[in-house]
C-alpha cells in the first residue's frame, strides 16, 4: 500500500505527495495501535495480556520500519518547502525519521512488548500493594529505556533525549530551572495556607455511580466534547486516546468522592477537544496532532482548574449537584467553591490540589531522571520515593498504591513525560490571563454553565493549529508575550490567598 518512490526526474511536488501519503498511512496505523492500548485499559480480558503484548510488538515493528524507511531520505532531499504547512509537515517527518533511525528495530519492538505486559503487572501489583511483584518488570523497562535514551542521545544526555519525545527542545536543565523558579513561592504559599486559622469543609457522603457518570457526560458536553467522535469509559488511571474523528476518554468513580470523577473527566476532555478541534485538513498527517505534551497538558489543566474550579463555574456545578444528589452537606456556592479548592497534603498526584500538584511532579522528575542516568536503581526506588515524599509533604506514605505504584507512566515506559505536566500548568496560567483579557464577561458565561466562549478561544488560538508551529511559537503568539512562571504563580496566590485569608 506504500507509494512508489518518485522517479529521478519527477517533479519535486511528487516527492512531497509521496511523503504525505506515506505519513498518512503511518498515522493511520499509529491510531490502530493506539486503539489496541485503549482496549487493553478498558475492555480486554485479563487472559489476553500475553497475546496483546505480541500484537503490540508486531505493530511497533511495522511502524518502526515505516518511520525509518530509507525512501524518506530521498523524498526529503527532493523537496524544498515553499509555504508554512509544507515546512511544518517536512520538519516533523524529518525529525521522526532521524529519531527512528537511531533506535534499532529490535529495541523498539522489545519496548512495545515489555511495556504492554508491564501495564497489567503494574495494575495487579497496585491493587495488592505489592511492590515486589512489580519491581523486576520495572527494572526491565528501565533497562530498555536507558538503552533507547542512549541510542537517541548519540553521546549526549539519555534523559534529555527521552524528554525530547514529549517536549521537543526541552532538556533536564531547562526543567530544573523551571522548577527552581516555581518551588520557593509554591512552598511559601503552601505554608501560609496550612497555617491558616480556618479551613474549608471536606465533602462527605455517598454519591451514586450512575448519577456521577451522567453528570460527567454532561460536563464533557459542556466543555465541548463531541460524543459523535468519542466515548467515555472507566479505567484505573484516566486517560485520553486517539485523534481526529475518534478521540476517547476514560474516567474513574469513587462513590465517596464525586470530584474525582468530575474533574478527571474535565481534565481528559481538555486533552480530547484539543485533538477534535485540530484543522481537519491536517488529519492523519504529521501536524494533525497536539504539538507537544506540555501544550496538551495546558488544555487539560486550564479546563480542569482555571475554568472548572473557578468561583463562577463551581457555582453552576453546585446547583447541578444539589439537583441530582439532593442536599449533601454544603450550604452555599461560596462554601462549595472553597471545598472544591480545598488544600490538603495528599498522596495521589491526580487528586492533588493546585498548590501541591507541581510538587508531586518535581518528585517524579528527580526520581526518573536519576533512574535513567543510573544514579538510582529500581531496587532502591520505593525507599527513595518514600523518603522524598516525607520530606516534601510532611506525611509518611502508608501503602505502595499511595506511593511508588500510583502512576501508570513508568510501567508503560513514559520516562520524560512527567515534567510536561508542570510545563502545561505554566502554559495554562499564561493562556488563562490572555483569555480573560479577551473575554471580559467570562465569569458570567461560566456561572451559566456556558463554556463556549472559553473553549472557542482555545480552539482559535491553540487547538486548531495542531503541530503547525513549535510549542514556544504557539503559546507566545496566543498570549502575546514570552511564557513564564509568573502568571501561574500570581493566579495561585490570588485565588488561594482569598479562600484562606492569607
Amino acid at each position: 500500500m506504500s507509494p512508489d518512490a518518485p522517479k529521478p526526474d519527477a517533479p519535486k511536488n511528487d516527492a512531497y505527495e509521496a511523503l504525505i501519503a506515506h505519513a498518512r498511512e503511518t498515522a493511520a496505523l499509529e491510531q490502530v495501535a493506539g486503539r489496541l492500548s485503549w482496549d487493553q485499559e478498558t475492555h480486554m480480558p485479563r487472559g489476553a495480556a500475553a497475546q496483546r503484548a505480541e500484537e503490540m510488538a508486531a505493530m511497533e515493528g511495522v511502524l518502526h520500519a515505516r518511520r525509518s524507511d530509507p525512501r524518506l531520505r530521498d523524498w526529503l532531499a527532493a523537496v524544498t518547502p515553499t509555504e508554512p504547512v509544507a515546512e511544518a509537515q517536512l520538519a516533523k517527518i524529518r525529525r521522526a525519521w532521524e529519531r527512528a533511525g537511531r533506535v534499532p528495530a529490535r529495541l523498539s519492538q522489545e519496548i512495545a512488548r515489555v511495556t504492554s505486559v508491564a501495564q497489567g503487572i503494574w495494575a495487579e501489583a497496585r491493587a495488592r500493594d505489592d511492590v515486589a511483584a512489580f519491581l523486576p518488570t520495572l527494572a526491565e523497562v528501565v533497562r530498555l529505556k536507558r538503552e533507547e535514551g542512549a541510542a537517541l542521545a548519540t553521546g549526549g544526555d539519555a534523559y534529555d533525549a527521552l524528554v525530547d519525545d514529549y517536549e521537543p527542545g526541552m532538556t533536564g536543565a531547562d526543567i530544573s530551572a523551571m522548577f527552581d523558579a516555581l518551588r520557593p513561592r509554591l512552598v511559601d504559599l503552601r505554608g501560609r495556607i496550612l497555617g491558616a486559622s480556618s479551613r474549608p469543609a471536606a465533602l462527605h457522603g455517598s454519591f451514586g455511580a450512575d448519577t456521577q457518570i451522567r453528570l460527567a457526560r454532561d460536563l464533557a458536553g459542556a466543555f465541548g466534547y463531541d460524543f459523535t467522535r468519542g466515548r467515555i469509559d472507566i479505567a484505573v488511571h484516566p486517560f485520553s486516546s486517539g485523534a481526529g474523528d475518534d478521540v476517547r476518554i476514560t474516567t474513574r468513580i469513587a462513590e465517596s468522592d464525586p470530584f474525582n470523577c468530575f474533574y478527571s473527566t474535565i481534565h481528559e476532555v481538555g486533552h480530547a477537544i484539543y485533538e477534535q478541534n485540530i484543522d481537519p485538513d491536517y488529519a492523519l498527517t504529521p501536524i494533525g496532532g497536539g504539538v507537544s505534551m506540555g501544550v496538551h497538558e495546558s488544555q487539560s489543566r486550564i479546563c480542569e482548574n482555571q475554568l472548572g474550579r473557578s468561583r463562577a463555574f463551581t457555582g453552576w456545578l453546585f446547583a447541578q449537584m444539589r439537583e441530582r444528589f439532593g442536599e449533601f452537606g454544603i450550604s452555599s456556592e461560596e462554601e462549595f467553591f472553597a471545598t472544591v479548592n480545598r488544600v490538603e497534603p495528599g498522596f495521589i498526584r491526580t487528586e492533588a490540589d493546585e498548590v501541591h500538584y507541581n510538587l508531586h511532579v518535581m518528585l517524579r522528575f528527580d526520581l526518573e531522571r536519576a533512574l535513567i542516568r543510573g544514579d538510582l536503581e529500581v531496587a532502591d526506588l520505593e525507599e527513595a520515593w518514600n523518603s522524598r515524599f516525607l520530606a516534601d509533604f510532611g506525611v509518611a506514605v502508608d501503602r505502595a498504591s499511595n506511593g511508588v505504584l500510583q502512576d501508570v507512566h513508568w510501567s508503560v515506559g513514559l520516562f520524560g513525560y512527567f515534567p510536561t505536566y508542570t510545563l502545561g500548568n505554566l502554559y495554562a496560567g499564561a493562556l488563562h490571563g490572555a483569555m480573560r483579557r479577551a473575554l471580559p464577561d467570562l465569569d458570567d458565561q461560566l456561572a451559566a454553565g456556558d463554556l463556549s466562549g472559553a473553549t472557542g478561544w482555545l480552539r482559535e488560538h491553540v487547538q486548531r493549529h495542531g503541530g503547525l508551529y513549535t510549542p514556544h511559537q504557539l503559546i507566545s503568539t496566543a498570549i502575546g508575550e514570552e511564557p513564564g512562571a509568573g502568571p501561574l504563580l500570581e493566579y495561585l496566590e490570588a485565588k488561594f490567598g482569598a479562600i484562606y485569608g492569607v
